[in-house]
């Protein structure tokens, strides 16, 4: 029995390395599925957003913070983001929806897709919303099989770290490209170059 008993307590202590308590609760995770960053000098949530493709609203929750202020050699949990594939797929709708537009735009497109999975209008994965029927034009004429520039990369990665603190918008059009009605009746939050945004 004691055997069994030292057997258990070693399996313990190896699967569960870190722990937090928070008032009443435990939080454990274990190794193998978390990864852990250690905050160095000059460091700011949105910079390890940035880095890892993270929203700094999701690095605040899981490690359970009420600020962003952080400090260095803290330990951060870091929350699972989206595939390499999930972010090379956006980059390239961005590119081929935003080619052209401000940077600025470029984040704001790829907002709205990472807005719609958190929506319940629509699918739940980048990639069943990018290729929702007639949703975006560049899945119809083939231009979201175009290599991504670095700017739509960095845009993408911009746009994971930014999640959740946006203005909600679900929809961009071009006034000057479309004759929807319904479209240009929605709420516009916001008009970045060409494009308007909306919700």
């Amino acid at each position: 029995m004691k055997i069994l008993a030292a057997i258990f307590a070693g399996f313990m202590i190896l699967s569960f390395q870190f722990v937090q308590t928070d008032k009443n609760h435990a939080y454990a995770e274990t190794l193998d599925h978390v990864d852990i960053y250690t905050v160095q000098k000059d460091d700011s949530l949105f910079d390890i957003g940035m880095k890892y493709g993270v929203s700094e609203i999701d690095v605040m929750k899981i490690n359970h913070k009420e600020s962003e202020k952080i400090h260095p050699g803290e330990k951060l949990i870091l929350p699972k983001s989206v595939s390499k594939e999930e972010k090379e797929l956006l980059a390239r709708l961005v590119h081929a929806e935003a080619k052209g537009e401000p940077y600025a735009g470029k984040v704001a497109v790829a907002l709205v897709v990472l807005n719609r999975v958190e929506d319940n209008r629509f699918p739940d994965k980048i990639k069943d919303v990018i290729y929702e029927e007639r949703q975006f034009q560049p899945v119809d004429n083939g231009a979201i099989n175009e290599p991504a520039d670095k700017s739509s990369k960095k845009a993408v990665m911009e746009a994971l770290a930014l999640e959740g603190k946006g203005n909600d918008s679900v929809y961009f059009f071009n006034p000057d490209e479309t004759s929807s009605t319904w479209l240009r009746a929605q709420t516009v939050t916001e008009v970045i170059g060409n494009h308007r945004f909306a919700k």
